[in-house]
């Protein structure tokens, strides 16, 4: 039950001046992501201040209730740190601790993690990754008699596994049926890694939204990327130079549209004047950029929520959830 008056990890994110995330990575003493041990000590500071009592330590306290999120891995900029967040948030008001492991791919330290669990009382296992990916569940089968789930990751062979994941295709169909309801018809695609099932799904929608309209797609308009902002850029002048360029570019995330917002200015190409802009993921710089940006939400905080919620009710259902985001419109995808 969810005590009154409790204080909120967005108070001492505000307390101390860092955003709820670092917050609830520095209570969950989570080594997801590099913090400065300074950022650290103000953390813990203002908690104190405040009169925070559950001071989160490596290894739980007797009798409390803990739920072990096992993560392969993170880069220091990342959405799915809003997955950890909302988890941890919402395991911390289900009375529940929330302990993070992260073991960044190296199997043999996972093994590690693994007989440590085995040993330890846990309400249940969260397995993570920050890329959404297909994972081999075979060699975490020593938690097969704790309850699992798997957060942006799934594991074809194990359909009883209950399975939480961001709809990418229905994210792209959205985007794009956006901008065909603004009238134009050259829609770039700039996507990512073609390994990447992300990439994958993000370009199905695209297609499949473009087909179903009765407009065939123009493979001139598809430029695969590494996600990187350099990559953009080119592939941006690439696509403004085509005899017939696009009216509309599509950027598989937001950091992405910082290379192509480049690229159209140094040709001074207006947006959404010349060529409407849509990224991916709605993170903060979408806010930011000038025009703002469209983008949509990856629901990485719901995902979150919704995984621990699952442990917490002890549900044993075999749940596979693909979870749309909201296209949140801007400045940047509407006809002028």
């Amino acid at each position: 039950m969810q005590k009154k008056n409790k204080i909120t990890m967005s108070d001492i994110a505000r307390e101390a001046g860092v955003s709820q995330a670092t917050v609830s990575l520095v209570l969950n003493n989570s080594r997801a992501i590099r913090l400065s041990d300074a950022t650290r000590d103000r953390v813990y500071a203002a908690a104190q201040a405040l009169g925070y009592q559950k001071i989160i330590v490596p290894h739980r306290k007797d009798g409390q209730e803990e739920i072990a999120l096992l993560l392969s891995g993170m880069p220091n900029y990342d959405p799915f740190v809003d997955a950890i967040s909302e988890a941890s948030s919402t395991a911390w008001q289900r009375d529940t601790l929330l302990t993070v492991y992260d073991y960044g791919d190296d199997m043999e330290l996972a093994g590690q993690i693994l007989r440590q669990l085995e040993r330890r009382n846990c309400a249940g296992v969260i397995l993570a990754s920050s890329v959404t990916r297909v994972f081999d569940f075979s060699p975490f089968e020593p938690l097969i008699n704790k309850p699992v789930v798997l957060l942006n990751q799934y594991d074809p062979n194990r359909p009883l596994l209950p399975t939480f994941l961001p709809d990418d295709r229905a994210n792209a169909c959205q985007t794009v049926n956006h901008l065909l309801a603004q009238g134009v018809t050259r829609i770039a695609h700039i996507m990512g890694d073609e390994w990447m099932d992300a990439s994958v799904l993000r370009l199905e929608g695209y297609r499949q939204t473009l087909e179903h309209a009765g407009i065939t797609v123009d493979e001139a308009l598809i430029k695969q990327t590494d996600w990187s902002l350099d990559a953009t850029f080119k592939a941006t002048l690439e696509l403004m130079r085509l005899p017939q360029p696009p009216q509309a570019i599509f950027c598989a995330s937001d950091w992405m549209t910082l290379g192509c917002y480049q690229a159209l200015a140094t040709l001074n190409v207006s947006i959404p004047g010349d060529v409407l802009v849509c990224g991916y993921d709605d993170q903060r710089i979408a806010h930011q950029l000038t025009p703002a940006l469209t983008s949509v939400q990856l629901a990485y905080n719901e995902l979150g929520r919704m995984a621990v919620s699952y442990l917490c009710d002890g549900d044993d259902t075999a749940a596979h959830i693909r979870l749309v985001g909201k296209l949140q419109v801007r400045g940047s995808s509407l006809r002028t």
